[in-house]
């Protein structure tokens, strides 16, 4: 028995029910993060839309990550990421860290500038907003775990426009700083 069904005015179905699962969930729209984790050279990241808050109280982020991924091994080992949530000016840094032109590991973190607070994972400086934190919990699911992290810090960057992804790309969510300045007719000090 097939899971995937479509409505009366959509085309055919899908057969592949993994396809479908995925191109039904290019439909939701996501805020794009960039995790990363390690350090020095042994530093590794990814691009991920599946960011959730989990608790504020005590503040409690989750994910999903692939097994397979080369980040994974560099996740257990550390137990420490960050999430940062990328402004609409930032695809170029999503897309190396989606490893679109072949980029692995450290080169994923090269012509951005990073730092770090509590626990030593690097964060974008820039980004909308960084979450430094420590893995709570690694529960495994199928060909995924979901990553349980709790926040030690919090960074904010500018007030810019947010990256989100949607049908399959990158589209941009809000204006930029200076747009709005623009906009409103200020003019900067």
């Amino acid at each position: 028995m097939s899971i995937v069904t479509r409505l009366p005015t959509a085309s055919p179905p899908v057969r592949d029910e993994a396809a479908a699962f995925r191109a039904a969930f290019r439909h939701l729209a996501g805020g794009v993060s960039v995790i990363t984790t390690g350090a020095g050279e042994d530093r590794t990241g990814l691009t991920a839309t599946s960011v959730a808050s989990l608790s504020a109280e005590p503040p409690t982020v989750m994910f999903g990550l692939n097994r397979t991924s080369s980040s994974y091994p560099t996740l257990q080992r550390y137990r420490t990421f960050g999430i940062n949530f990328l402004n609409a000016a930032q695809k170029q840094i999503a897309d190396r860290f989606a490893g679109r032109n072949g980029e692995k590991g450290a080169e994923r973190f090269r012509h951005a500038e990073w730092t770090t607070a509590v626990t030593g994972a690097p964060l974008l400086v820039g980004a909308l907003a960084s979450l430094d934190c420590e893995v709570e919990e690694l529960i495994e699911r199928h060909s995924h775990s979901i990553i349980i992290g709790r926040v030690r810090a919090v960074r904010f960057g500018a007030d810019e426009a947010a990256l989100v992804y949607w049908r399959g790309d990158y589209e941009r969510l809000g204006w930029m700083a200076d747009e709005a300045a623009a906009a409103l007719g200020l003019r900067a000090l």
